[in-house]
């Protein structure tokens, strides 16, 4: 696969979108752009609402997720967890966690302007704690999970020396929160965001969900310096177009939504500045998306296997407990999984790509520049998200079943947001 170059796009010196030397004074300067404002003052409508879930048509069907071990790591989670703990002063507790059932789950974002007032943010901290942290991370994700948000918040880093904002855009200007208490039975969860990054953790038991899950890079690999190697979503856009090309010409324009990622024949609205052609990003979690192109029934048997296979680069980040059971769930609804397909199949057409079902809802998206300059989708910045619709994200159908069948829950326990 032929790796674009960002090259041409980087901005010349000072001619970057940082708005200040720090993360605090940046985020204060983007705060006085309208459209800044027009986006936060919108997310914040949004989080206000009572969670529902992301659905296809307003109404969530009932009945599609259950209690069931699935042999997640918990006791390797809970030990990273208590580690943490006892490193963090009582102003560091206070800030990093809440209630399970917080609605402070919702308040997560992918952009780099700083704002939040809640959560440990991990370049404010000492090397100990921000260890401790990645330890948590590291017990809870399968080791390529791991390894794909270390890679996230490592080209976060590069991306900060190409523009010229390192403390901006650093390797470690990311929340951390954690949410109830770590227990081996009794519900809890982490959760991890910033640019380009949001991971959310809930655990029940040996059960665990790990939605929405949001990874992205401009660009996507680091050619020079300490991390110089480092590459991400070459999985999910190899995989992604070879199932594309395997379509025949019939099942391809059923897929295929709009040719054009910009104009053209994309229809009207279709597109955001901030989350470009993705439906599922952040604030998004009641958003009402239809299914769109081609469902798995009209494929061939190869051509669901090989959609399954893209499903797995996706919820790969579970560990082999709790990425089993996800498969599991997904093939059950397989037939009625839907692939549907935005811009060109050439070798440098730039695309976007979602797969959606009853229990999960995958985007790829190419983006258009923010730190760098290109005006239009280039294969080197990409987002993808992964979300569990119809009230699971953030594990909430779960915590509802928990509360109704456990004894001790049973009575005087309100139900989760």
């Amino acid at each position: 696969m032929t790796r674009p170059d960002y090259r041409p796009f980087v901005p010349a010196p000072g001619q970057s979108n940082i708005a200040g030397p720090t993360p605090r004074t940046h985020a204060q300067a983007r705060m006085q752009n309208p459209r800044a404002k027009e986006l936060f003052g919108t997310w914040a409508k949004l989080g206000a609402a009572p969670f529902k879930g992301l659905t296809t048509d307003g109404h969530v069907r009932p009945g599609l997720f259950s209690l069931q071990p699935q042999d997640a790591p918990t006791p390797a989670m809970v030990a990273a967890v208590h580690d943490l703990l006892r490193r963090l002063s009582p102003e560091h507790r206070r800030a990093a966690c809440h209630p399970v059932d917080s609605q402070l789950w919702r308040h997560w974002q992918n952009t780099e302007i700083y704002v939040e007032q809640h959560g440990l943010r991990l370049d404010e901290v000492d090397s100990s704690i921000r260890a401790a942290t990645m330890a948590v991370l590291r017990a809870s994700l399968s080791g390529k999970g791991y390894d794909v948000a270390r890679g996230v918040m490592k080209l976060n880093r590069f991306l900060g020396d190409l523009v010229g904002g390192p403390d901006v855009l650093g390797e470690w200007a990311y929340i951390f929160c954690l949410f109830g208490e770590p227990s081996e039975s009794e519900p809890w969860g982490w959760q991890l965001f910033g640019h380009h990054l949001s991971l959310n953790c809930l655990v029940i038991g040996r059960q665990m969900v790990l939605t929405p899950c949001f990874f992205g890079a401009e660009p996507n690999y680091a050619d020079t310096g300490p991390f110089a190697g480092t590459r991400l979503f070459e999985d999910e856009e190899r995989a992604g177009i070879a199932l594309m090309r395997s379509l025949s010409t019939e099942q391809q324009n059923t897929a295929i939504v709009a040719h054009a990622m910009m104009g053209g024949d994309l229809p009207a609205g279709r597109r955001h500045f901030a989350d470009n052609l993705h439906l599922g990003g952040a604030f998004q979690d009641n958003r009402i998306v239809p299914y769109e192109g081609l469902r798995g029934s009209a494929m061939s048997a190869q051509q669901r296997r090989d959609l399954m296979d893209l499903v797995a680069a996706y919820v790969a980040p579970l560990p082999e407990g709790p990425l089993a059971a996800r498969l599991d769930e997904v093939e059950r609804h397989l037939a009625d999984t839907h692939f549907c397909w935005i811009g060109g199949v050439g070798e440098a057409s730039p695309f976007y790509y979602r797969i959606q079902s009853p229990v999960i809802f995958i985007e790829f998206d190419h983006h258009a520049g923010v730190f760098l300059t290109n005006a239009e989708p280039a294969k080197f910045h990409v987002h993808t998200i992964v979300r569990t619709p119809n009230g699971n994200d953030y594990g909430t159908d779960l915590l509802r079943l928990h509360y109704q069948h456990a004894p001790h829950h049973r009575h005087g326990h309100r139900s989760p947001p």
